[in-house]
């Protein structure tokens, strides 16, 4: 699979990508302290390509191919998108989780390949590795450069050549290995050589560690700006590629068979007198619980679903807003969780909405927020149910590649109707009416880029929110919406991918990225729905620091995403200013200092 995939991957000069340097690089070690550092690397590095193999995780790659703006720099132009599971055992190999394209869609692949690029996914998930072939002295050199922090580890930095004749696709860049054990955290480059039918692109690759002595990939960020292919053509993209769920736990419940219980002698007993029975609206009720259920835990299982935490209280708060401001009481409650995709996307699974984490990161504020979730919970109000046939544990015995082809959310033209109406009605009672500008900005916003942004509209379960150029989702709203002005850097109606929800990408859970708001230079740092690159930081965790950190988590979400009629979930989705004139506080980066940040893997070889 390594070699079919460095066929096709093409790749032209290296993307810099800068971190935090020490104010002066102290003198090199002694030659033979050298040589024992590169020697740690290399038993470290071959170390991991050899016990990588026993994880199966998600990998989501997420290409924007750009195109030249006189005013914006460069703007998305189309794009195309993977997600599937990662096999690094006997090479890189990828299962999809994707439906396989119609036959004339494959023809017309076949076709166009011999005309233009071809992006294989197994290409980018292989940038996790630096050389799996054979990561050592015979086959490459190495030039000490200095000591860096990338965060808060220190790590020694070297530049890596392939040696002469060493063979087709060799590591070419630079690599940051930390100075404790000599994990390599860090490499950023490209592969080679390049021939006149092998090419391969650039990309800065990072590793998170996830436990004690434990390194393991997280993030690839690829990029070309002027890439010449078949003399007359030229290539513009930028690339993001995730790993996570290396720790599904899907053996966790099995602790519980482990556990002692101990039966008092005396067991107490309840003694109301409530009936055993449930009444038939109430079995109906737990019947279409037990579905929901068993939903979100195939849904989690799979890695596709985070586990309950922070981000879900931010949620439920800004649902518990709309409800009691409208005087709503829903039995079972409403509950929200995060679905750890890119794609666009919000549905419900029984009492239970469920947004995207693409769509959270790009919504501008709570408004825009409160739109999503009130149309959701409108569906819930107006008895939009979930199909019962799920309450049967036979139907979940299937695949993870399987999901998205047996699990579908999406509800008919006339119920999307009838949910935006309601949806509307709810708002005008709520502590949003009159902050929705921003929201319909937003869906304006979507409107200009949907037609060239297919893959990020397109959902895995749930309804389209646009349909090309056409807003399918809370239209009403962008007739009291400003103007959308791109070229006016005060007007934000839409941020760029990652700037709001942390994945880590051991357990899967989200965070809410909290860093400072960043003042904008020109309209070119808009970046609405745009890939931008990943520059996390790294941070060391041992086994207790990770439950301290995941106990934390939960403290943090337990104060900051406080209940009330005001309609104030978190500042992460208020913005600062009277017109966006920064994006603000509901605008992060991937600089976080939460447990294991995660980050990108290799790149993308065609």
């Amino acid at each position: 699979m390594r070699t079919a995939a460095k066929c096709f991957l093409l790749i032209c000069a290296v993307a810099a990508f800068g971190a935090a340097q020490s104010p002066q690089a102290p003198p090199p070690a002694a030659p033979s302290a050298l040589a024992q550092v590169i020697d740690r690397i290399i038993t470290q590095e071959n170390q991991l390509s050899k016990s990588i193999a026993r994880y199966h995780p998600l990998v989501e790659t997420y290409i924007q191919h750009v195109k030249p703006d006189r005013e914006l720099g460069a703007v998305p132009e189309k794009d195309e998108y993977f997600l599937g599971k990662l096999n690094l055992a006997g090479g890189i190999d990828d299962h999809s989780l994707l439906s396989a394209p119609s036959l004339p869609a494959k023809s017309l692949k076949f076709f166009n390949r011999f005309f233009s690029i071809r992006f294989l996914p197994s290409g980018f998930a292989q940038m996790a590795l630096v050389d799996e072939a054979g990561f050592d002295r015979q086959h490459y050199d190495f030039e000490y450069v200095r000591r860096e922090f990338l965060g808060e580890v220190r790590a020694v930095v070297f530049d890596v050549k392939p040696k002469k004749g060493s063979g087709a696709g060799r590591f070419l860049g630079r690599i940051w290995a930390e100075d404790q054990d000599y994990h390599i955290v860090r490499f950023n480059g490209t592969y080679g050589p390049t021939t006149s039918y092998r090419h391969y692109f650039h990309f800065d690759s990072w590793r998170v560690n996830m436990g004690p002595n434990l390194w393991l990939p997280a993030y690839v960020y690829t990029e070309e700006s002027d890439f010449r292919y078949v003399k007359v053509r030229s290539l513009r993209f930028k690339g993001q590629t995730r790993i996570w769920g290396y720790d599904l736990k899907q053996g966790s419940r099995e602790d519980e068979f482990t556990k002692i219980v101990v039966d008092a002698q005396n067991p107490v007993r309840d003694q109301s007198d409530t009936p055993a029975d449930l009444a038939p609206v109430g079995s109906l009720r737990a019947w279409e619980r037990l579905a929901e259920e068993n939903v979100l835990q195939r849904l989690e299982k799979a890695g596709l679903l985070a586990p309950e935490g922070e981000v879900d209280k931010i949620l439920t708060t800004v649902v518990n807003n709309i409800q009691v401001t409208n005087n709503i009481d829903i039995q079972p409650e409403v509950r929200a969780r995060v679905l750890l995709t890119t794609p666009l996307e919000s549905l419900t699974v029984g009492h239970t909405i469920v947004i995207s984490r693409g769509l959270l990161d790009v919504l501008p504020d709570e408004a825009s927020l409160a739109m999503v979730l009130t149309h959701e919970l409108a569906h819930i109000l107006l008895g939009h149910r979930l199909d019962t046939k799920f309450a049967f544990d036979d139907r979940m015995l299937f695949a993870d590649e399987q999901t998205f082809k047996r699990l579908g959310f999406r509800h008919d033209a006339k119920d999307e109707a009838a949910a935006d109406q309601k949806a509307l009605a709810l708002l005008e009672n709520s502590p949003y009416k009159g902050k929705t500008a921003a929201a319909g900005l937003f869906l304006k916003a979507l409107s200009a880029q949907a037609g060239g942004l297919p893959a990020l509209i397109r959902p895995h379960m749930g309804n389209r929110m646009a349909d090309g150029k056409t807003v399918s989702r809370m239209a009403q709203l962008m007739n009291s919406a400003p103007q959308l002005e791109t070229a006016r850097k005060e007007q934000i109606a839409a941020l760029p991918l990652g700037g709001r929800v942390k994945v880590d990408p051991w357990s899967c859970r989200v965070m809410m990225l909290r860093n400072k708001p960043v003042a904008l230079l020109s309209a070119r740092e808009k970046l609405s729905f745009e890939v931008t690159p990943f520059l996390p930081y790294l941070t060391r965790q041992s086994t207790t620091e990770q439950v301290a950190a995941a106990g934390a988590v939960g403290a943090v979400a337990n104060t900051g995403a406080a209940t009330g009629n005001g309609g104030g979930a978190t500042d992460q989705f208020k913005t600062s200013g009277s017109d966006h004139d920064s994006q603000g506080s509901t605008e992060t980066t991937m600089a976080a200092t939460e447990a294991r940040p995660a980050t990108p893997a290799a790149p993308p070889k065609q």
